[in-house]
Formats: C-alpha cells, sequence, structure tokens
C-alpha cells in the first residue's frame, strides 16, 4: 500500500499491533479482493495532525481506523485517538478500542447500575468480557450467559455472579434490570423474558443471524421496557470517541479493566489467529504484533 495520506485532522500512526474482530471476518465475504480491514489500531504517532489536534508526535496511542487499520502505517482521525498511559502495553492496548467502547456505550444506555442486575449474552466474547467487568464495578450484579462451559471460563473471576450456558437454562433467579445482548434468535426470546417492567434491553449484534422475536405478550406483561439497538460506528459522530478510550486504557492500567488477549500471533502470519476467531475458538480478544 501506499503511505498514507492524511486528512488535516488525522495523524499517521505506526502500527504496534491491531485486533481481530467478528466484523472483520464479516467484512472479508462482501469486499473485493485489495480491500482493507480493520479498526483496532495502537502504534505510536510519526506525523501529528496538521490541525493541532490530537496527540504530538512520539505519543503511544490507540485509536479506532476507519477500517484500514491493518498496515504499518495508517491516518487516523484526532479525534478517535487517546493516549496510553504508561504500563499499558500494545497488545492490551489494541484489544480495547471496539470491544471496549461497544461495551461502555451498551450499559449507558442503562443509566446507573448500582445495586442493579444485568445479565450479558455473548458473555465469553470480547464486547461480553468487558461489559461484565464495566456493569460489576458499576456496581451491578451481573449474569453471563455463553455458548459452552468452555466458553464461560474466567467470567466468575471478572465479576459475574452467576453463569450459564445457553441450553443449561437462566441461571437467573430474579428478574433483571438489563440485559445487553449480541446473539439473536432464541438466546434473544429466553433472555428477553427475564427483563423486569421498565427494564433496558441493548442489542449490539446478532451473531445467529436470525430474526429477532419477542413473546407474543411482551409489551403488556413488561411495560416500560425500553429496547435499544446500538452499532458502534452510528454512535462516534456523537460520542466524544477519544475521552472515552482514554477512560478504558486509564482502567486498563490501573488493573480494573482485563482487556482479555488470550490468542496473540504475528501480523506476517495472521492464519491461526484469523481462523482462531472465525472458528469461535478465542475466549476474549485476538492480536496480531507488527
Amino acid at each position: 500500500m501506499p503511505e498514507p495520506e492524511p486528512r488535516p485532522d488525522q495523524a499517521v500512526v505506526e502500527v504496534r499491533a491491531v485486533s481481530v474482530n467478528r466484523g472483520d471476518l464479516s467484512l472479508l465475504g462482501m469486499l473485493p479482493p485489495g480491500s482493507r480491514l480493520g479498526f483496532d489500531v495502537a502504534g505510536t504517532v510519526v506525523r501529528a495532525a496538521a490541525d493541532g489536534s490530537g496527540p504530538p508526535s512520539g505519543t503511544r496511542v490507540a485509536g479506532v481506523a476507519e477500517r484500514d487499520g491493518w498496515g504499518e502505517r495508517v491516518a487516523l482521525s484526532a479525534a478517535r485517538l487517546a493516549p496510553l498511559p504508561d504500563g499499558v502495553e500494545w497488545t492490551d492496548a489494541a484489544a480495547v478500542p471496539v470491544a471496549g467502547l461497544t461495551a461502555l456505550y451498551a450499559l449507558r444506555n442503562a443509566g446507573s447500575l448500582l445495586g442493579r442486575r444485568v445479565l450479558v449474552t455473548g458473555a465469553s466474547g470480547g464486547v461480553g468480557r468487558i461489559a461484565v467487568q464495566l456493569a460489576r464495578a458499576s456496581g451491578a450484579e451481573v449474569s453471563a450467559w455463553a455458548g459452552s462451559a468452555e466458553r464461560l471460563k474466567g467470567l466468575a473471576e471478572l465479576g459475574a455472579a452467576e453463569a450459564a450456558t445457553y441450553e443449561a437454562g437462566p441461571g437467573v433467579t430474579q428478574p433483571v434490570h438489563v440485559l445487553v445482548d449480541s446473539v439473536g434468535g432464541e438466546v434473544f426470546r429466553s433472555a428477553y423474558q427475564l427483563v423486569g417492567q421498565r427494564g433496558v434491553v441493548v442489542c449490539y449484534g446478532n451473531t445467529t443471524r436470525s430474526d429477532l422475536s419477542l413473546p407474543f405478550d411482551w409489551g403488556h406483561a413488561r411495560p416500560g421496557v425500553r429496547i435499544r439497538y446500538l452499532h458502534l460506528f452510528d454512535e462516534m459522530p456523537r460520542r466524544p470517541v477519544g475521552e472515552d478510550l482514554g477512560v478504558l486504557l486509564r482502567l486498563v492500567a490501573e488493573g480494573a479493566l482485563d482487556p482479555q488477549v488470550t490468542l496473540v500471533g504475528d501480523w506476517s502470519d495472521p492464519d491461526p489467529v484469523l481462523r482462531g476467531v472465525g472458528d469461535r475458538q478465542v475466549n476474549g480478544k485476538a492480536v496480531l504484533v507488527f
């Protein structure tokens, strides 16, 4: 690829690590050959934004690329960058942007979580594991659902009071105030029936690629329930992305948030990492280092 030609509001970053999201893999079958991929980037600013916004040259940063982050150098909007606190490794930094911001914005839809019960489906993935931690740190009692016992490993240590597979049954004894769902299909339908009155439901994905189905009495039996679909890239134009990313990275530096990087590979041989993510063999995040 040619050297990036940044807009005035973009910095050029020399990339040290990128993370692989399932959304990246979904795009593989939709884009023509020669297309670029990648949203999560961690690296060093080698050319500051010409308009003076964003961090100066030499700053270690993490950020969200415009679907072109998998490269040795990339131009990134200064508004989507955050400096890395001391002690944050490249791999952890690369794992945070998309997963962390999605989890953060999903939970913010629910308002205060102190003393509330939160159910997270798809809890074994990158977003789910961060959502469990953020909800628990906010004072919520968290229940986590995943597809298998193997995928549930580590969720209790992250703060889940209850953890169950989809087939094993609810594992939830009281109505929940907040449902964060990424699965869709029958999992969503079952989880929705646990939501109490005036609850909040946030859907940020649909891994089953099924139509969302609500119980026939969904409105009458649960008055006041709010249902919201969250797509990160629709949210970003109206959010302080750099500031929010900075909050998440500070939590990582303080040891209060674990990005759960469980698979690391070299960018020159990405096949094992891409297959691991595609085959759902990764509990947490997968990262390629440069």
